[in-house]
């Protein structure tokens, strides 16, 4: 059967490096690579653009080093609004010529004066859309769930930020990690998939040890197949992203399952197999089958 349009991004593999995961990712059958910035290496954009296309690959959702206006626990310097918003139109410069499929945004912490730090970042991320347009491309907006720390924490609130910034070019970026479990989840769904530019996947553990402590799909507690058949029935027809965090030791917990302990081609092959397994066990919510 035709399975959906599955990108890995390369957060997922986190210590190799690009080389292996544009290898490893072909080679797993996987179609599409979500592409952090940290990973590419220096002064050798060309080369990296042409070993994606040799591998057959698409650039889905590229993700800059600064990617939000204000800081936040995991994108925390520079510290300085300005400096981060240079720093990120300057990414979105780079990635134009990678030709994705968007350039992942934050709008980053609330921090202590979350009315002002909200006009920052909805000016800020106005003018990265401004240089995304003058370059082609459309960024992609994720908002975080209230634990992580985030100025907009809803779908909702995801599109009225977007409302705020009042461009065109801008749309979302959904995570299973953050909305799995929010109320009105599949209502919410079918109401705004038409705004989703990518759908970032990965599974919520049974005993969840920490933020970076993400499973394969299938191997954790989300309602991955009822969240596959609403998008499905919605309309969605866009990539979907496996993106996992899963600590070997680099943010303080060095769990003896990580998966980033894997090699590149071995976490993609697992990748697309757990894809495709939930994938087959798509269906509809109970409350959406008895309208």
């Amino acid at each position: 059967m035709a399975y959906p349009k599955l990108s890995i991004s390369t957060s997922s593999t986190f210590k190799t490096s690009f080389d292996e995961d544009v290898a490893g990712y072909a080679k797993a059958g996987v179609e599409g690579i979500g592409v952090w910035e940290y990973k590419l290496p220096k002064g050798q954009d060309s080369r990296s653009i042409e070993a994606i296309a040799k591998a057959g690959l698409t650039t889905t959702i590229c993700v800059p080093k600064v990617p939000c206006p204000l800081p936040d626990p995991f994108f925390a310097e520079p510290r300085d609004p300005k400096a981060r918003i240079e720093e990120l139109c300057n990414a979105i410069r780079r990635f134009a010529k990678f030709k994705p499929v968007g350039i992942m945004v934050f709008p980053g912490a609330p921090g202590k004066d979350p009315v002002e730090n909200r006009r920052i970042a909805v000016d800020g991320l106005r003018q990265a859309a401004k240089v995304a347009d003058e370059v082609g491309v459309t960024l992609g907006l994720e908002t975080l769930r209230k634990s992580a720390g985030s100025l907009a924490t809803t779908i909702e609130e995801t599109l009225e930020m977007i409302d705020d910034i009042g461009v065109r070019n801008m749309k979302v970026i959904y995570d299973t990690w953050h909305f799995w479990d929010a109320p009105n989840l599949f209502d919410a769904l079918r109401r705004h998939t038409k705004t989703f530019i990518g759908i970032q996947i990965n599974d919520w553990p049974h005993g969840m040890r920490g933020w970076a402590d993400r499973k394969l799909p299938g191997d954790g507690m989300m309602e991955l197949p009822e969240i596959f058949g609403t998008l499905e029935a919605a309309g969605y027809n866009g990539w979907y992203d496996v993106e996992i965090f899963s600590d070997d030791g680099t943010f303080g917990n060095n769990f003896p399952d990580s998966l980033w302990k894997l090699g590149a081609e071995e976490f993609a092959q697992r990748a697309v197999k757990s894809f495709r397994s939930v994938w087959d066990q798509r269906r509809l919510p109970p409350e959406r089958k008895r309208k």
